[in-house]
């Protein structure tokens, strides 16, 4: 390698082989031309991957999952049966199995979607745990946040984690509905099966 030049033309012929590699072992690339996978990614059988799609650094993904147009794992674990939608983003978080992410969902470092649960359209997680089957489906951003079971999480709603000095948590228990529009601010606990109606501010 004695260019830029050298540089993209290998790391093309390794980008092949990788690819090949997954494809032999079952995996579905609907266009390996444009599919970027690190040398240390693992894929399970029977997952198929989109076109645009980068994944990076450790990352894991389990079997039977579907990986769509444009998305980027990087350093993620991926269980069985998962769906990224279109241009969605995970970083240095887990996603368990039968969940779903997107589109155009991020989720960022030290995050847990659990199984089954959903992030949907510009939903944004950071050191937040979403429990087995909760759901936040539009337009929240749930930060420093511990979410329990079967929780809804209505459009809109926001953990206020920054009192502009330290960041401070919030716990969402068990069977919580939260209503859109509604800032949660941190530190704050909701009760298990609490209803928080839409557009309010809870403080304590």
């Amino acid at each position: 390698v004695n260019s830029r030049l050298d540089l993209a033309e290998l790391a093309a012929v390794l980008r092949q082989r990788k690819n090949r590699s997954l494809m032999v072992g079952g995996v579905t690339l609907e266009d390996p031309a444009t599919t970027y996978v690190d040398l240390d990614v693992t894929v399970g059988q029977d997952t198929v991957i989109g076109p645009g799609v980068r994944l990076e650094g450790s990352t894991t993904v389990g079997e039977g999952c579907r990986i769509h147009a444009g998305a980027r794992l990087t350093n993620a674990a991926i269980g069985d049966r998962v769906t990224v939608l279109d241009y969605s983003v995970v970083v240095s978080s887990q996603v368990d199995a039968g969940a779903a992410i997107g589109p155009m969902a991020h989720v960022r470092p030290d995050s847990t979607v659990g199984p089954d649960a959903r992030i949907g359209n510009f939903v944004e997680l950071k050191k937040t745990t979403l429990g087995r089957g909760s759901k936040a489906n539009h337009l929240a951003y749930l930060g420093d946040a511990t979410i329990d079971q079967g929780v809804n999480i209505g459009a809109g709603t926001i953990t206020c984690n920054y009192d502009g000095e330290k960041k401070h948590k919030t716990v969402i228990e068990d069977e919580v509905f939260i209503g859109s529009d509604s800032q949660l601010v941190a530190p704050v606990t909701i009760g298990k099966g609490a209803y928080v109606g839409a557009g309010s501010s809870i403080t304590g």
